[in-house]
């Protein structure tokens, strides 16, 4: 068991998972966030560039080293705060692992194709 410093106890292998989670679901949101040509996607990179003046902040929206770190940020804030309620935990690993298994499901649709690019 690993100490989480007073807010819970995790397995070392609840850990891994939750390590790898982390990572593939925010490159999933990164992703969608800054590249990706999803409807909702756009508008609100639109939005923020708008609000944003496209000034130095408006690169939050549309490069992936910018968004990044916040994503990444917020996937680990969430993950320890799930461990104040039994709902929020499972609300965690839903939407982490959804965003997790979609980006790996989309990854191997797109090279069983044998495209080169």
């Amino acid at each position: 068991m690993i100490d989480l410093g007073g807010i819970g106890d995790i397995a070392w292998w609840q850990a891994t998972l939750a390590t790898i989670i982390t990572v593939v679901g925010a490159a999933r949101l990164t992703r969608i966030l800054t590249i990706d040509d999803y409807p909702p996607s756009v508008a609100i990179r639109i939005w923020w560039q708008k609000i944003t003046r496209d000034g130095s902040w408006a690169k939050l929206v549309t490069c992936p080293w910018c968004a990044g770190p916040w994503i990444t940020l917020i996937a680990i804030a969430s993950f320890l705060v799930s461990f104040t309620t039994p709902l929020l935990g499972w609300a965690w690993w839903l939407f982490w692992g959804w965003l997790t298994l979609s980006y790996w499901v989309s990854q191997y649709v797109y090279f069983d194709q044998g495209k080169d690019d």
